[in-house]
């Protein structure tokens, strides 16, 4: 099934052949946190965070200043969504505001943030999966690990083509295990901190959650780290044109989940660093697993095997919440006749991005071979590299809220702050990240493999992937000249005001 282009954002979903009013407000905010694997995240960077130096236990504070952009640029998709449900979401938004070029390159940054966590994930959850069964040499083994690798992106890839519904509940299960251990893991680490005072243990201290009580460079080195571990959440909003309420509630779960995550994520790494110590943390035996470590120390055998599952969970569950945005957002890029309308196919009975959704799947398997087959600094690596295309979509994402709302935001102080001076922190916020990561990932002594041809990998693959990014738009140019040709919009007056009405969302 191909679709044909509209022109013109009204407020309203545009048929595009997904399934219409499929899944409510619940399964959109379920797919925003575990997009951003909250266990697998905190597992994989937290040690990280504490050995910068500077941070020690300051963590949770960097974990507070890392979510201030995330929640500008979340009240932004609210913003931008209400208006244009669209599941392209940024891609749609920016060529509406800024134009084709940005928009298409703004597409490509999802794309390639999406297939470079790939490889992060499902190497966490083949690792996993022998480490829950017991199966150690397998875990360790790198021909084990790859093929497990690839069976648990197969396997997530069929459940996204399968159908969205099919898709929220597995998420809704596999996120309410996930936070529920975690849940359990931070009370029951509180209490032996306060009752039984465990070797090495320190009790929590309110400076640990004040970023004023670090130097501006420690904060930042750490704010890089943070960055990572809250993207993802824009995912519940790529589901909008099969939401109930399409135009409220996946903007609302956005920032819901932010909100969200920032409690899960403070409240775990207070309770980590309080049971043991920044030591443990940074011991760089641990640093790449804390969680398990911690799991071991603080339920023992062989109730050590939650966290396990928390971080199986969660790797699992994001790599299929990463496979859903990206078939989405290719698919509104055919529908709006920038890529090969390929991408534009909808299965008729599933009601999914048909073509979108394998082919996402495919590169992904391709690139988690390449990468798995390089080196474990390199995959540590790509995850740095992850940053670059994160901070130019969020980052634009936010230009574009300011400029698409720019004749309503003398409307009110409400219309201003939320659609103009919010979205504008937000963007500099990150575009300042990038800029900052850009020089500090250059250095060949902060990151994990060897440079290439005096370049360090991280940005080989995320400043070079963009790069990649910006050729083909110029090339796409000579093939799609519709969308190349389209003119800059801004919202209907009153729009944001009093927003199309839908029916209540369904819970």
């Amino acid at each position: 099934m191909i679709v044909t282009i509209d022109t013109r954002a009204n407020g309203t979903v545009v048929d595009k052949g997904l399934k219409k009013d499929a899944i409510g407000y619940l399964s959109n905010l379920v797919i925003g946190v575990a997009s951003t694997a909250p266990a697998y995240s905190l597992a994989a960077t937290l040690g990280f965070i504490v050995a910068v130096t500077g941070v020690g236990v300051h963590a949770p504070a960097v974990l507070l200043v890392a979510f201030v952009p995330m929640l500008l640029i979340a009240g932004a998709y609210q913003g931008l969504n209400r208006a244009d449900p669209d599941a392209g979401t940024t891609f749609a938004w920016t060529t509406r505001a800024l134009g084709p070029g940005t928009g298409w390159v703004n597409g490509w940054a999802i794309f390639l943030a999406d297939v470079l966590v790939m490889a992060s994930l499902a190497d966490i959850a083949g690792i996993y999966t022998f480490k829950l069964f017991g199966f150690t040499e397998l875990s360790e083994s790198t021909a084990a690990v790859m093929a497990a690798a690839v069976v648990w992106i197969a396997v997530m890839t069929w459940i996204c083509y399968r159908g969205i519904e099919l898709s929220a509940r597995i998420q809704q299960f596999l996120l309410s295990a996930e936070i529920l251990i975690l849940g359990v893991f931070a009370v029951v680490t509180f209490v032996k901190v306060y009752a039984n005072h465990p070797a090495g243990s320190i009790e929590p201290a309110f400076a640990w959650f004040n970023p004023f009580a670090l130097s501006f460079k420690a904060l930042i080195d750490g704010v890089l780290l943070g960055i990572f571990i809250y993207w993802g959440w824009d995912s519940g909003v790529a589901v909008n044109e099969e939401s109930e309420d399409a135009n409220e509630g996946p903007g609302r779960a956005a920032v819901m989940s932010t909100i969200l995550l920032v409690l899960i994520y403070v409240i775990v790494s207070a309770a980590g660093q309080a049971y043991g110590g920044t030591g443990l943390l940074t011991n760089e035996a641990n640093q790449s697993d804390v969680l398990n470590v911690l799991g071991s120390k603080v339920f023992g055998f062989p109730w050590d095997k939650l966290l396990i599952i928390a971080v199986l969970t969660s790797a699992s569950a994001s790599t299929q919440t990463t496979i859903l945005p990206t078939a989405r957002t290719t698919l509104s890029m055919a529908y709006w006749k920038s890529i090969p309308k390929a991408f534009g196919q909808v299965h008729k009975r599933y009601l999914t991005p048909s073509f979108s959704t394998l082919m996402m799947g495919a590169v992904s398997i391709a690139w988690t071979l390449v990468i798995l087959n390089l080196s474990e600094s390199a995959l540590e690596d790509s995850i740095v590299a992850i940053g670059f295309p994160i901070c130019f979509y969020y980052g634009f994402t936010g230009i574009a809220c300011i400029v698409y709302y720019r004749h309503e935001l003398s409307n009110s102080l409400r219309d201003l702050i939320l659609l103009g001076i919010a979205p504008l922190f937000g963007a500099l916020m990150l575009f300042g990240v990038a800029g900052y990561a850009a020089v500090y990932y250059g250095h060949a002594e902060n990151v994990s493999s060897k440079p290439i041809l005096g370049i360090t990998l991280p940005l080989w693959m995320g400043i070079g992937g963009m790069l990649i990014g910006l050729i083909l738009m110029l090339a796409s140019r000579l093939h799609f000249r519709d969308y190349f040709s389209r003119k800059l919009e801004t919202v209907e007056p009153g729009l944001f005001e009093e927003p199309v009405e839908h029916a209540p969302a369904r819970f």
